[in-house]
């Protein structure tokens, strides 16, 4: 397998420039991409080599949040990774519904950023315990469309209901004496089902508010 190719976007210089550093410091990561604003980001995305971006939310001009909800409908296989200083809930789940795929604070230790990184790229939803919980605070489960629910496996019922709990997949796998290949195996093909690329997406649709 090639090297998993990464774009930084990321206005501080010195965060960006250790992003840079600590990715091309792997065996199998490459960074060819910096960018500080998301608009110079936007100008070269159709065409960009990328498989993971890691977006800053809080940029000069268009946001974080805003370029990954202009972007991601455009290119779905490219993963978007919020890395940022800001842990509330809002931000977060806003990032999570424009499209981003995981999330991560700044503070992240440089492993965890590297194992992020991976992870989102074979399918999972990469987040630090701070978020995870911040986003399950948010997002309360109180109706379910039992239609939709209906037209889904038991064992993919089982796991959408183990995602809206909050558990990891990790924790998902565990509790159902499943790998976590076979945890994101039933999660493509639950988003190929309801048409949809992350999981607060799934979630939006089958628990709505």
């Amino acid at each position: 397998m090639g090297k998993i190719r990464v774009a930084v976007v990321e206005d501080d210089p010195d965060i960006r420039d250790a992003m840079h550093a600590l990715i091309n410091a792997s065996d199998d990561l490459i960074c060819n991409k910096v960018f500080e604003r998301a608009e110079d980001f936007i100008k070269h995305y159709q065409d960009m080599m990328v498989d993971v971006v890691l977006m800053d939310i809080s940029l000069p001009g268009m946001s974080g949040i805003q370029c990954v909800r202009a972007c991601k409908p455009k290119r779905p296989e490219i993963q978007f990774l919020m890395c940022t200083s800001h842990n509330d809930a809002e931000r977060t789940f806003d990032s999570l519904c424009a499209g981003a795929t995981g999330y991560l604070l700044k503070s992240s230790r440089p492993q965890q950023v590297y194992e992020a990184i991976k992870d989102i790229y074979k399918g999972g939803s990469p987040m630090s315990s701070e978020i995870a919980r911040l986003v399950v605070s948010s997002f309360p489960v109180k109706n379910t469309n039992h239609a939709l629910l209906d037209g889904f496996t038991t064992r993919e019922q089982e796991i959408l209901h183990a995602l809206a709990k909050g558990l990891a997949y990790k924790e998902i796998a565990d509790q159902l004496f499943i790998s976590i290949e076979t945890v994101r195996t039933y999660l493509r093909k639950i988003y190929e089902k309801l048409q949809v690329h992350s999981k607060v997406e799934a979630l939006n649709k089958v628990f709505p508010k």
